[in-house]
Order: structure tokens, then C-alpha cells, then sequence
């Protein structure tokens, strides 16, 4: 077994497939155990190799600001934009998006929004004046011709026929938009909804928020999981000293 994971090491297999290989040999040797073909399961204690940390793929300032101007002055495009908005100025994640209501949003002097994540719990977060304003153009002028359309519902963001948006919509709208950009709709780079969440914590951090405030922003349950994009951040002050600095070459 340990000349078997050497060879894998040689053969400059990546995480997961050296993963997939190992978890082949440990199936075999536990059945070989099982059957009584061998006295010891030698695989039993082999643990296959952690996959590398991916980080999160963030778009720069200008970025976000070409995806986000791209809506037209009709009720979906208002409605598209406030979306889009949304989910940039909140850092929220698509099903908290879709699954805003008209109560869940306080547009007043300090405007937020309750987003309600997961396993049931829910934050307040701050709404950006660019968001208000988008979510206050669709609120007034957009979503009441969709309401028409249909028998009504509490949620902000509605389809043409006055129901809830769905998260395949959402995702529609999105990639549109980025599409007409010029920004990537498949593959390893491709936006979606987590994007714009990446990027939103990626830019309070750039911009100096304390990680811990990002956690309490995004909603995750441990700091751990947030302190992936101080990583992002590092690695682009890297690149902004090594372009930048006379003598960092």
C-alpha cells in the first residue's frame, strides 16, 4: 500500500484523483478483509490526500460596476438591477435574495435588510445607497406592473406573471447580464450568484473591514470559513506590490 501511494506522489496526480485511487484500494482491501482473502485490511488507516483550498473568485471594482449598469428602464430590467444590486450590496446569497419580502427591507435613512440563511437563522445587514436606490426604483415604478400580472405574494423580487422569482431565474438574469459584458458564463471563472458574494466580502476586506464583521455580513457560523478571503486579499496585494514597487522584481 505505501509503494502504491509513492507511485502517486510520481505520478503527479492531483488531490482528487490520487483521492479516487485511494479510496479504490481501500474498497478492495476491505473487501478482500471482509471475505477472508487477506488476515489484515493494510488500507484500513490510509487517509486520502485533503483536497487544496480553492478560493473564492472575486471580480474587481470595475467589474461589478459594468455588470451592474446594464438593466433596462423597463419592469424587469428595474427588477434585474435591484436584483443584481442586491446581491452585491448585501453580500447575500441567492436563495436569501429570491426569498426576501417586502417586510424583510427597511429602505429609511439606515436602510438594511433581514436575510433569512441557514438552518433558519437570520441577520440584519446594511443596504448600500446604490442598492436602495435601485431596490426603490423597481419597489415603485417596476415590481407593481409585475404584481398586476399576477394574484400577488410578499416576495421582492417576482417573474413576469407576479409570482416569486425562482433561483434558476435569478441565476438567468445574472448571467445575461454578465454575458452582455463580456464576462464568463462557464467554465472555472464563470459568474454566478456566488460571485457577486465573493466579491462583496472580498472588497469590504480589501477596503479594511475587520474579518470578523465580514463573518457577522455573510452569516457564517465560524470565522473560519470566512478568513478564506483574507487569502484572496493577500494574494492581490501581492500582485498590486509587485507591479507597484520599484524594487519588488
Amino acid at each position: 500500500m505505501t509503494d502504491h501511494l509513492a507511485t502517486l506522489r510520481e505520478e503527479g496526480l492531483a488531490s482528487s484523483s490520487a483521492a479516487r485511487a485511494i479510496s479504490a484500494v481501500r474498497g478492495l482491501h476491505r473487501f478482500a478483509a471482509r471475505e477472508g482473502l487477506v488476515a489484515v485490511d493494510v488500507a484500513a488507516e490510509v487517509k486520502p490526500p485533503s483536497p487544496p483550498k480553492r478560493l473564492p473568485k472575486a471580480l474587481d471594482v470595475d467589474q461589478v460596476t459594468r455588470l451592474l449598469d446594464v438593466a433596462d428602464d423597463t419592469p424587469l430590467g428595474m427588477r434585474d438591477k435591484a436584483l443584481l444590486e442586491f446581491l452585491y450590496g448585501t453580500g447575500a446569497r441567492i436563495s436569501e435574495a429570491v426569498g426576501a419580502a417586502i417586510d424583510d427591507l427597511d429602505l429609511g435613512d439606515e436602510a438594511a435588510a433581514i436575510l433569512h440563511g441557514k438552518g433558519g437563522r437570520t441577520r440584519l445587514v446594511p443596504v448600500g445607497a446604490y442598492a436602495k436606490a435601485a431596490l426603490e426604483t423597481y419597489l415603485v415604478r417596476g415590481r407593481p406592473a409585475l404584481v398586476a400580472n399576477g394574484k400577488g405574494t410578499p416576495a421582492v423580487f417576482l417573474n413576469a406573471r407576479g409570482g416569486r422569482l425562482s433561483r434558476q431565474s435569478a441565476w438567468t438574469i445574472l448571467h445575461r447580464a454578465a454575458q452582455s459584458v463580456g464576462l464568463p458564463i462557464e467554465g472555472p471563472h464563470a459568474v454566478s450568484p456566488h460571485t457577486l458574494r465573493h466579491s462583496y466580502a472580498t472588497h469590504l476586506l480589501d477596503g479594511g473591514a475587520d474579518v470578523r464583521v465580514v463573518q457577522e455580513l455573510l452569516g457564517h457560523a465560524s470565522v473560519t470559513t470566512t478568513q478564506v478571503y483574507t487569502l484572496v486579499t493577500v494574494d492581490r496585494l501581492r500582485e498590486v506590490y509587485a507591479t507597484a514597487h520599484p524594487r519588488a522584481r
